[in-house]
């Protein structure tokens, strides 16, 4: 199913991914993730207020696994770690935008054919046939 999900043609979105986090994680906010350099944005998490301020104490991108419930520094197994640059809030206090600087890559836990780390967002969808195509195949 993982290979499917992270390098298949088909549209699966998780519509309860929220749901799923909001009977087990009750203190967390979503995360924009956006790279000080290009602009893009890279990804999309959660934190809740100790790895906001673990981050903040670090200046490396700290995040709140959801899944695992643990404290999550992006990148410390694959070496792909990022700088936390800068910190930014929405209006209504609901979620963060923090912009990172990769010491070294891209970010996503996927390879492309060449073995190198991407950006998770790397599929394009066809608004007509809601086919994916990878654009960093």
């Amino acid at each position: 199913m993982s290979k499917e999900l992270e390098e298949g043609t088909a549209l699966m979105l998780d519509f309860a991914k929220i749901a799923k986090i909001a009977e087990t994680c009750k203190d967390v906010i979503p995360v924009a993730v956006q790279h000080a350099d290009t602009q893009e944005v890279i990804l999309v998490a959660y934190t809740n207020e100790f790895a906001m301020k673990q981050a903040f104490k670090e200046r490396l991108l700290v995040l709140w696994s959801t899944s695992r419930k643990v404290l999550w520094e992006k990148g410390k197994t694959s070496g792909e770690t990022f700088d936390l640059i800068d910190a930014r809030v929405n209006c209504e206090q609901n979620s963060l935008l923090y912009i990172v600087r990769p010491k070294r890559g891209a970010i996503c836990h996927t390879k492309n054919q060449n073995g190198e780390p991407r950006n998770c967002y790397y599929r394009s969808i066809d608004m007509d046939t809601l086919q994916l195509t990878n654009l960093d195949p």
